[in-house]
């Protein structure tokens, strides 16, 4: 029979990705662990040190946790298959992207 330990114990993830690599790690924690939690408990800190769990933003499965839809990282009480995913800052602001792309697209047509 199984210890009431083991009983109070969920499985969840961790994601993390880099253009050169990405990392899942999967891992027990006990019920009631943090977003946040899980990510410092995970050890993806040791193979990504650039991380910082203060400031980059996280979700589960897409959805931010940013306090407006969904309790923050260090609030969020996962459950069991939730997917953490710290989110890497973006490089360029998505509007001047598109207009990049848009200036790109109109020079190509005049050669």
């Amino acid at each position: 029979m199984p210890s009431d330990h083991a009983i109070n114990r969920i499985t969840v993830e961790v994601a993390y990705a880099t253009p050169e690599k990405q990392r899942i790690i999967s891992l027990q924690v006990e019920q009631g662990t943090t977003a946040k939690a899980a990510v410092l408990q995970s050890g993806i800190l040791d193979e990504f040190p650039e991380i910082n769990v203060e400031q980059q933003p996280m979700g589960i499965f897409s959805k931010p946790l940013n306090g407006k839809g969904r309790a923050l990282p260090d609030a969020y009480i996962l459950e069991a298959g939730d997917r953490v995913e710290i989110y890497r800052p973006l490089q360029i602001d998505p509007k001047q992207a598109r207009l990049e792309r848009a200036k790109d697209k109109a020079s190509a047509k005049q050669k």
